[in-house]
């Protein structure tokens, strides 16, 4: 289109003529028929460019779901320590229900109970001496 006007012009003065200039909207026409291309182009990439940053760090995005990976594995591991404890814990259940050695071992460690005849002695903790550092002893 504006290489029509532009030959027109210069017939125009070829001939002697005045050209004339297109009308505002005729060169408003003639430039959204020359920019809607590139606009669109930037509209498309700069449209693709947000859905990869919200792919990546959006509300759902990648690192979200690394970071409840690692939480889901922590938790997993939390999950079997507490299983397993909880087996135990049911065993030390089961023979203390069943057998009367394992009441009256609990009953001596525990409550300090003590057989007829028996004696408890109680001894102190031992003081915890420091250690002097290396090369300032005499």
């Amino acid at each position: 289109m504006q290489d029509k006007n532009v030959q027109a012009g210069k017939n125009a003065m070829a001939n002697g003529e005045v050209a004339v200039p297109a009308s505002i909207s005729q060169r408003t026409l003639g430039w959204m028929r020359r920019a809607w291309r590139p606009a669109a182009s930037v509209v498309a990439v700069s449209l693709a460019l947000l859905l990869l940053w919200h792919g990546f760090s959006g509300k759902n995005g990648l690192l979200v779901w690394q970071q409840k990976r690692t939480e889901d594995r922590q938790l997993r591991k939390d999950i079997n320590g507490l299983q397993q404890e909880n087996a135990r814990l049911r065993q030390r259940n089961e023979r203390l229900n069943s057998s009367p050695d394992a009441i009256g071992q609990v009953a001596r460690e525990q409550l300090h109970y003590a057989k007829p005849n028996e004696v408890i002695v109680k001894l102190q903790p031992e003081k915890k001496t420091q250690a002097q550092p290396a090369g300032t002893g005499k």
